[in-house]
């Protein structure tokens, strides 16, 4: 049996037992968590394949000839070539960008070679995937500057010791212009305006630069340069991952082969992807409590995606939790403090995720808020005449915009929580998306009024909460 076969039976078992027992879940998340060290060599060219795809959205041209071409670069004594592009346009990075990093540590344990890819060439450019106008172009002291952090945050999923890092200028700086143009006599450009957000564009009036249709070619260059087996990528960069194995095909090299990766849904539950400026992320170099915290806010159709995501689970281990709690053996509640471990685990180790575990149960099981300890307070003599999404932007810093308070408050996310005086139970009433715009003492009061209760106000928008002070003033 396989070192991973050996882990699966192990983890297979603690699946099976009460998930609600921190010791279950230590021994879980210290097996799982070890994982992400572990020797996959010895696993078979076809398993190889499969780890991969499984996590992977596609693997072009298909699973079968990766396994092939693994097997293929094992008689020759050697690893695949894979190369991950990065283009450094970020200073904080997110759970939402080591999704790639950690199928890169995959091939990397399964004894392939690594290349990380900077991309400080096309980052002056600006990749144009997904976006409806140009971006504006980096400096090399924009690139040097959000490059700096970059390394720290990934490495809790990534050995930088055993990776070739290279900057894309090497080769695409002295690029000539009679070469490019030699270049693109072989590339039609219909492949370059296939692109539906180019479409999308030019349909709409909007301007859509050269240097743009030109960045899939640049991209494509760097395949060229480094003779690449394996490109990973975003399923958002798939055109300009295939330019490679097409401007490969053209120097006479074997095309690579391309594997694509999710692109993260957001803790709102929105529906939009991982994101600072929605403030729907996870930041890598957050607290433990606050990564621990955010995770147990999701939606629980999200856990299932998180867990493909960010742990080192098989197929067949999701899927036993999944049928535990469709057949009400394991409780939702349960399986998503295990996937918050797994996270903090990742990323400070399991200590920290047990430590985070009962912080969060200490302060969630309480009966009364009043015993969690000091929390944040809105004075409502001073902003109840503000609407709520107001409140929570701009008074208690709970939401990035009044937009994201809406979506929330359309999730059913928002509420106001009553607790009686004395021992009476708390009453929870939800906040409409129509008066999350409306003045926060004229909704608690009407709330209030319809429902009969009275007591100590506090306005929890998801997982935050705060307590409403002055509304008597």
């Amino acid at each position: 049996m396989t070192r991973l076969g050996d882990s699966v039976q192990r983890v297979s078992e603690l699946l099976a037992q009460d998930l609600s027992s921190d010791k279950t879940v230590e021994q879980l998340l210290t097996e799982t968590g070890s994982r992400r060290y572990l020797d996959l060599s010895d696993l078979p060219a076809s398993e190889q394949a499969a780890l991969i795809g499984a996590r992977a959205v596609d693997v072009l041209p298909s699973k079968e000839q990766l396994a092939e071409r693994i097997e293929k670069r094992r008689a020759e004594g050697r690893g695949l070539h894979i190369k991950l592009g990065i283009d450094p346009t970020a200073t904080d990075v997110h759970l939402g960008h080591a999704v790639p990093m950690i199928i890169l540590s995959r091939f990397q344990r399964m004894g392939h070679d690594v290349t990380l890819l900077i991309g400080d060439f096309t980052a002056k450019i600006g990749d144009p995937s997904g976006r409806t106008a140009e971006r504006p172009p980096l400096t090399d002291e924009d690139i040097a500057h959000n490059l700096a952090g970059y390394r720290d945050q990934v490495r809790p999923f990534f050995d930088f010791e055993q990776v070739s890092v290279r900057q894309n200028s090497e080769w695409l700086a002295p690029y000539t212009f009679p070469e490019l143009l030699s270049l693109m006599t072989q590339v039609p450009a219909s492949s370059l305006l296939q692109r539906e957000d180019f479409r999308t564009r030019l349909a709409s009036g909007a301007g859509l630069t050269m240097s743009e249709l030109l960045y899939p070619v640049a991209q494509g260059l760097d395949s060229v340069a480094l003779e690449c087996d394996v490109e990973l990528g975003g399923v958002d960069q798939l055109l300009n991952l295939q330019m490679g194995r097409r401007l490969m095909e053209i120097r006479a090299q074997q095309p690579q082969l391309v594997a694509t990766v999710p692109l993260i849904e957001g803790t709102d539950g929105s529906g939009a992807k991982m994101s600072k400026s929605k403030g729907n992320y996870i930041g890598l170099s957050s607290p433990a409590e606050d990564v621990f915290g955010k995770i147990m806010s999701i939606p629980d159709r999200l856990m299932v995606p998180y867990l493909r995501a960010w742990t080192e689970w098989t197929d067949a281990e999701i899927a036993l939790a999944t049928e535990r709690i469709e057949a009400k053996t394991l409780h939702p509640m349960d399986l998503k403090k295990v996937l918050a471990g797994e996270v903090v685990t990742a990323l400070y180790g399991t200590a920290a995720a047990m430590t985070a575990r009962a912080g969060f149960v200490a302060q969630f099981s309480k009966k009364s808020f009043h015993d969690v300890g000091t929390l944040p307070t809105v004075d409502a003599a001073e902003h109840g005449d503000e609407g709520i999404a107001a409140v929570l932007t701009k008074v208690l810093e709970f939401t990035p915009s009044a937009s994201a308070a809406r979506r929330l408050a359309k999730q059913n996310g928002l509420r106001l929580v009553v607790e009686p005086e004395g021992d009476g139970e708390q009453l929870t009433l939800v906040v409409a998306e129509a008066d999350a715009l409306r003045p926060l003492r004229e909704v608690v009061a009407e709330q209030l009024a319809a429902a009969g209760a009275s007591g100590t106000v506090y306005l929890k928008a998801g997982r935050k909460l705060a307590e409403v002070h002055g509304l008597d003033g």
